[in-house]
């Protein structure tokens, strides 16, 4: 059996994106042009809360952020999610709903940066993007057996298509690693353009031209192909069912200790983030240390990657999940022993290809393991788990003034305790079956 790395995922990715005749590109599509637009806003919005003000004054701007990004869940999780399971049809609808919102609501924030409806707006774009990547979890499984199976059903392994004999459900890894890298790739263009442009031309036109590109993302959604019919009648679940199965995935000792490891897997990243970014500012760095730092984050992610599809055909997703968090804190407690701006920057790029492994090794463990029509409000359940530990993990450096020495210790203390408790939860879980 053949096995993928990086170069040959990057290429299996660029075929699947540029071959529209297929249900996964045209998702592929989509998911390229909603990262570029996702990492304007991201790009506009650090520009005016971050970097143009004092650390002081940025403190109290991001904590308010923070808060911010947890708030959309509360309208994702029970309101939209249901949607999402309510037809398969449905969930494109959703995906273009989602991009065409956030062209007015974009434009909207490019008008009102220095005025007290950026945050509502804020906000908004918050829920549309959630929204989106929520249905997209539940989207790669159906795109994946529309036509994607049939037109590769003898390529490479488990990590990216099964072969021959081996059951579809067991290939998702690999799609969740296309697109994983897709998206890195998006954003590293739309960041490069969208600095740039913040830099000659300011905030607003960064955020206009987020607009433009949410408006093709709408016209990319619309083309987005309808499921096969098998799959249509896999999400008419009855409500009785549909509600059982997304309030008991968690009957899955599988996915409950998964989604423990991928949401601490998040707190990680986002206390490392954020202990970087003010200690950067603390020491009065220039941007080339951010640029530089997001470099790392960016090529970690990429090698992450072309790990995460070589390894998973010697090695379970629960088990490169497990490996993800112990190497995050092992990395994390190397880098306490030299607390300087390159080996912090270094770090971020650890802390990257690290993520890179395990969200893709999550998702594949719940889309195989949560039926196809409770998909939708499972994963935005989840989400809202993920998104809460990322905001803890963020706070706590943002509130408290933290070296690096003792925030990479902090950090590498609770990844390889978190690390050993998963493995060791896991393996009892499949003992007590």
């Amino acid at each position: 059996m053949r096995r993928r790395g990086l170069a040959s995922l990057a290429w299996a990715s660029l075929q699947d994106l540029f071959d529209q005749g297929t249900a996964f590109g045209r998702l592929a599509l989509v998911h390229v042009v909603m990262m570029a637009g996702d990492t304007l806003v991201t790009v506009s919005l650090a520009g005016s809360l971050f970097f143009s003000v004092s650390p002081t004054e940025a403190k109290s701007k991001v904590l308010a952020y923070l808060l911010l990004t947890i708030a959309p869940f509360a309208v994702v999780s029970p309101i939209l999610g249901p949607l999402i399971d309510r037809s398969a049809n449905g969930r494109r609808i959703l995906v273009a709903l989602s991009a065409s919102s956030r062209v007015l609501l974009c434009w909207s924030m490019s008008q009102h940066l220095n005025s007290l409806w950026l945050f509502p707006e804020a906000f908004a774009v918050l829920v549309s993007s959630k929204l989106y990547g929520v249905t997209r979890g539940a989207l790669v499984p159906e795109m994946a057996r529309t036509d994607q199976f049939r037109e590769h059903a003898t390529s490479v392994g488990q990590s990216g298509w099964p072969s021959e004999g081996v059951r579809e459900r067991r290939g998702f890894a690999g799609f969740n690693a296309q697109l994983t890298l897709l998206g890195t790739l998006s954003g590293l263009v739309a960041g490069s353009l969208g600095a740039a442009i913040l830099k000659t031309l300011g905030a607003t036109s960064v955020l206009v031209f987020a607009a433009v590109v949410f408006a093709v993302g709408t016209v990319a959604s619309l083309r987005l192909q309808r499921p096969v019919k098998v799959l249509r009648d896999e999400v008419s679940m009855t409500p009785e069912e549909r509600d059982l199965h997304a309030l008991i995935p968690l009957g899955v000792g599988e996915v409950t200790w998964s989604l423990s490891a991928s949401a601490l897997m998040r707190f990680g990243v986002g206390f490392g983030s954020f202990l970087l970014a003010f200690g950067l500012r603390r020491d009065h760095a220039g941007l080339q240390w951010f640029a530089f730092a997001l470099s790392a984050s960016a090529l970690g992610s990429l090698l992450g990657l072309g790990l995460v599809t070589r390894m998973r055909n010697a090695l379970a997703e629960s088990s490169l999940l497990a490996l993800a968090v112990l190497s995050t804190g092992v990395g994390a407690g190397v880098a306490s022993r030299h607390p300087t701006l390159t080996t912090q920057s270094l770090l971020a790029g650890w802390l990257g290809l690290c993520a890179a492994v395990a969200q893709p090794s999550f998702d594949a463990i719940t889309q195989r393991l949560v039926p196809t029509g409770a998909q939708g409000r499972t994963f935005a359940r989840f989400a809202v788990r993920q998104q809460l530990a990322w905001v803890v993990g963020a706070l706590i450096p943002v509130a408290i003034n933290l070296g690096f020495g003792v925030g990479d210790q902090f950090l590498a203390l609770v990844m390889v305790v978190g690390g050993v408790t998963y493995f060791a939860g896991r393996r009892l879980s499949h003992h007590e079956m």
